[in-house]
């Protein structure tokens, strides 16, 4: 079958739409449109940065206008999400759970032997997490031989646990200061969802089909991006027979190298709405800098990595998109005790933005103070006074 030729304004639309962003509520209101955004994206990010609300909440919230936070922990008490990572550390719908399987034997696989007291601290652990129930690291408090060398230096507790929680023999729950709960699988997993390990074969599939209903359109590597820790992975093989069986095509985007690929059968011809969402550095949209450059032309990178006298925008700064555009980058942080959402910079883009647009944005941000729980918001510098004396009236 001949490639699919798309514009690059075709293309744009067609990872929005994908991502949950073609439109304000795409997914509908209230806690089963978190999980219908869940279930469709297959995998939202965890991050631990707590400088404004943390990424998955801020994630969801951006696609379900009336999200409340609590609504991620009741899904996951309901056995209906859980947390484990693919990529990354994240939250994922619990019916994919036998896709999780391959990911737990690549980690058991990869992990170092251990010595025979790792061995028996493992066990010892399980063994009181199946007597006594969820366990906590500060349960096991002054279990260090020697003095700590540095950040990353874990207590042995710390390091049995973790390699418990990744071979999959426990698995994790949070408490309301995000705190880490062990627990065994049987208290996480509802009887009814299937347990069997898939084949490699299925395991490939699951993946082409997932990442590319998550991003829409996307090249071998962004594709095989959620399989990446599972080594020999059949994710290209696997793709050239679905290519060759018209379930996925190969497309061409004007300027954009190839190879691409998008689910067979998929709308082409996407509206996108002109509302404005203030994005996660951690959103789907924002994993593959070079996709943002070629896609949406904005040269994105979250700063809080780069050396302080390197960054350009800020330690956090905020992609925000209007339509199929960026528009600005704002650098954010809430201040909990005053209630105030700081911007220390909001940089606007080159791009000329009309009075509509500049009022959905202040619409934007309103909901975005009340979501990290301020009242207030204080804008320290920009490049465009123009745009933010509009801004700061809207908000008088």
């Amino acid at each position: 079958m001949e490639p699919l030729f798309l514009s690059k304004s075709q293309a744009r639309k067609i990872i929005l739409d994908a991502a949950g962003l073609a439109r304000r509520g795409q997914f509908g209101l209230g806690i089963d449109a978190v999980y219908k955004f869940i279930n469709h994206l297959g995998f939202v990010q965890l991050d631990t940065n707590y400088v404004v609300e943390r990424a998955h909440h801020h994630v969801l919230f951006a696609r379900v206008p009336d999200y409340e936070i609590n609504w991620l922990a009741e899904l996951c008490e309901d056995g209906r999400v859980y947390e484990y990572l693919t990529a990354d550390a994240g939250f994922l719908p619990m019916d994919d759970f036998r896709f999780s399987l391959p990911i737990k034997e690549a980690f058991g696989l990869k992990d170092r032997p251990v010595d025979k007291r790792m061995e028996n601290l493992m066990q010892e652990i399980l063994d009181q997490v199946e007597r006594d129930g969820a366990v906590m690291v500060g349960n096991f408090e002054n279990d260090r031989a020697e003095a700590s060398t540095g950040w990353w230096d874990w207590r042995p507790a710390k390091v049995a646990l973790e390699r418990l929680y990744l071979a999959g023999k426990l698995m994790v729950s949070r408490d309301r200061k995000f705190h880490r709960r062990y627990d065994l699988p049987l208290n996480f997993v509802p009887q009814d969802i299937d347990q069997t390990m898939p084949t490699a074969e299925q395991f490939a599939k699951f993946t082409i089909s997932r990442t590319l209903g998550a991003l829409g359109i996307a090249s071998v590597k962004e594709i095989a991006w959620r399989a990446r820790r599972v080594k020999g992975n059949l994710v290209k093989p696997e793709l050239e027979k679905m290519v060759a069986k018209v379930e996925v095509v190969s497309v061409n985007v004007e300027g954009i190298k190839g190879p691409l690929y998008m689910i067979a059968g998929q709308d082409v011809d996407i509206e996108v709405s002109g509302d404005v969402f203030i994005l996660s550095p951690f959103d789907i949209l924002n994993v593959f800098r070079n996709r943002l450059r070629d896609f949406f032309d904005f040269d994105y990178q979250i700063e809080c990595f780069v050396p302080a006298p390197k960054r350009l925008y800020g330690y956090f700064s905020l992609p925000i998109l209007a339509g199929d555009v960026f528009i600005a980058r704002m650098d954010s942080k809430a201040d909990r005790k005053n209630k105030v959402l700081l911007v220390h910079n909001i940089h606007f883009e080159e791009v000329e933005l009309s009075s509509e647009t500049i009022d959905k944005f202040i619409a934007a941000l309103k909901d975005f103070v009340a979501f990290n729980q301020c009242y207030d918001i204080r804008f320290d510098r920009t490049n465009k006074k123009e745009y933010l004396k509009i801004i700061v009236k809207g908000f008088s």
